[in-house]
């Protein structure tokens, strides 16, 4: 039943709010964590990068089912951003995912059936006090802290952008995400579709994200934030390729 990971069917969604912080890292240190079919993409050839996506979704299920059949469920997902030389000699940007997170079993369940996104379900809480968005986890020693209250939101300090505009570049969502088979040496390739993606620059006051810390990045900034509301999305069915 492997067959069954590599997103069998198209998916929809709706986002009610997508929240993503980026970090750049030297390249040297992430490229041990993508397979060899892929290669960083990369900024000035020295930055690499790796974000944490919040995602509040609404009504997911698979694409053509009713609503009231979809769930409700909070995710969280690491990647890696990455580009791909496909069969038609197409160079694609997209994502790799080494982690995701949500808040129901359900989800979990559902995830590690019909995707190699590796989930596993942890506690998630988000409060607004004020302009103070704060996402937490405990489990997962995981805290954001959004302030919500400036309207021109300034680059972090030491990203590697100087503004937005190449900022937005390495934001994500990207068209492309990809997961590798090593036993028989393909790559699927599953494409995200959305309209009205206008991000929004956002401000981050803090965060302490546990599992970034594990992976022992040196150098490690944070580059961007970035938030979209209101969003339908949804993923085409899988594609596989061979490599090479």
């Amino acid at each position: 039943m492997k067959f069954l990971k590599n997103h069998p069917f198209a998916v929809e969604a709706f986002f009610e709010r997508s929240l993503v912080l980026t970090f750049a890292v030297p390249k040297e240190q992430l490229q041990h964590f993508v397979p060899e079919c892929l290669e960083l993409d990369t900024f000035q050839d020295k930055w690499a990068f790796i974000a944490v996506a919040m995602v509040q979704t609404t009504k997911l299920r698979p694409k053509g089912f009713p609503k009231f059949m979809g769930n409700n469920f909070f995710l969280i997902g690491y990647r890696i951003f990455v580009r791909y030389s496909n069969i038609a000699g197409k160079r694609l940007r997209g994502l790799y995912i080494i982690k995701s997170e949500t808040d129901k079993k359900k989800m979990e369940i559902l995830g590690n059936t019909f995707t190699h996104y590796n989930y596993t379900t942890t506690d998630i809480k988000q409060n607004i006090t004020g302009n103070l968005l704060t996402i937490k986890s405990e489990r997962s020693k995981f805290q954001i802290e959004i302030d919500q209250t400036e309207d021109h939101v300034k680059i972090p300090d030491g990203s590697p952008f100087i503004d937005w505009k190449d900022a937005r570049k390495f934001a994500g969502p990207l068209p492309f995400t990809f997961t590798y088979n090593k036993e028989d040496n393909t790559v699927l390739i599953i494409e995200g579709v959305r309209q009205n993606w206008k991000p929004k620059p956002v401000k981050v006051k803090s965060y302490e994200v546990e599992f970034l810390n594990k992976l022992n990045l040196k150098g490690m900034v944070l580059a961007n934030a970035f938030e979209i509301r209101n969003i339908p999305y949804y993923w085409k069915k899988g594609r596989i390729e061979k490599w090479n």
